[in-house]
């Protein structure tokens, strides 16, 4: 099993009940949970069609569905769309591989925040980053953020970005506008399809 979620809940079977607790916890104490959203709500107009890829618990689709977008959100994890659904009704909660995506949606703007990528299987990378693609509307954009010293280079993931048909728009080392420099400690990638 590659898939370093699924391995996680493996080993601990309460491990996503934590996780749902633990974003519970920072909503209540009053977190700065969209970060990642706001960003993501700049690069699009008021109704646009957003995916939620690797969703969680929903704090990033909710957010954006808050601010009029059209969301679906897509996780592996049936607790963490469990909690998607009970916490932020009104988007599109899904349950499902992202390396097997096959929606019959097109969107506007695509959304991978939280580490996602640094939590699938390493062989089903370059096949989510085809899958999303292949799910970016004409002039669309998919946005990925993961941070440092978690077995994914970030040279590997632009080139992996690259296999997969995609190319940087912009490159930052955060979700404020940072910009990237070779010694980040995260990225946040902006990538469109290659032309």
């Amino acid at each position: 099993m590659d898939n370093l979620w699924l391995q996680k809940i493996a080993e601990n079977p309460g491990h996503s009940a934590w996780y749902v607790e633990r974003f519970r916890k920072l909503a209540r104490e009053g977190a700065d949970l969209a970060g990642e959203a706001r960003l993501v709500d700049t690069m699009v107009p008021r109704g646009s069609r957003v995916l939620d890829a690797g969703c969680g618990t929903g704090r990033v689709g909710a957010f954006l569905a808050a601010a009029g977008h059209d969301v679906t959100g897509v996780d592996l994890d049936p607790h963490l769309i469990a909690a998607a659904e009970e916490d932020h009704p009104g988007p599109r909660w899904l349950q499902g591989d992202l390396a097997e995506l096959d929606l019959p949606d097109r969107f506007d703007v695509i959304v991978c925040a939280g580490n996602v990528m640094t939590f699938v299987a390493p062989g089903t990378r370059v096949e989510i980053l085809r899958r999303l693609r292949a799910h970016l509307a004409e002039g669309a954009r998919l946005v990925v953020g993961f941070g440092a010293g978690r077995d994914y280079d970030f040279a590997d993931f632009l080139a992996d970005a690259a296999t997969a048909g995609l190319e940087p728009d912009l490159l930052l080392s955060s979700w404020d506008l940072r910009p990237f420099t070779d010694d980040a400690e995260f990225l946040v990638a902006l990538l469109r399809p290659r032309r």
